[in-house]
């Protein structure tokens, strides 16, 4: 079992914004993760009226993260960043008033060397609490370089019938 000192030593997030505890199983595509830090009356995405459901995208993004630095090593040292969560459900709206521990799913559905595709969960109690699919861009550098250089392309050829 991986504890949050490993996770935090593999992913950006530090000090309080790492929301996992521990890495509970992981394989190829998928890893499963748990939480406690939903209870912390101090967590960083707390606000007035407790932690939003909505929040729940960030832990699984970080577990989809951790999956990336059990996957690829040292090369996980290079960062994703997630640019889209989409089919997004929920059964509860806050994530503190739930009891126990969360659980975070995440399983890798599709991966291309500039990109990662993703379907999430989150448990509690048992009971799934959030799902949803997510895209992660690995290297966003490569990305606009490659829309800045489709953009002159896609310029030149409007206006001219197909």
């Amino acid at each position: 079992m991986l504890n949050r000192s490993w996770i935090e030593a593999h992913i950006p997030h530090q000090a309080a914004m790492c929301l996992l505890d521990r890495v509970d199983s992981h394989g190829e595509d998928e890893i499963a993760c748990t939480a406690f830090s939903h209870h912390s009356p101090d967590h960083p995405l707390r606000d007035a009226s407790g932690l939003g459901i909505v929040t729940g995208i960030e832990y699984a993004a970080q577990a989809m993260a951790v999956h990336g630095a059990l996957r690829d090593g040292a090369a996980a040292g290079r960062g994703g960043y997630l640019v889209s969560a989409r089919d997004v459900t929920w059964s509860v709206e806050r994530l503190d008033a739930c009891a126990g521990p969360l659980t975070v799913r995440a399983q890798r559905v599709s991966a291309t060397a500039a990109t990662l595709q993703y379907r999430f969960s989150l448990h509690a109690g048992g009971e799934q609490i959030l799902s949803g699919r997510a895209t992660v861009v690995l290297d966003a550098s490569s990305v606009v370089a490659s829309a800045a250089s489709a953009a002159p392309a896609a310029a030149a050829t409007q206006g001219r019938p197909a």
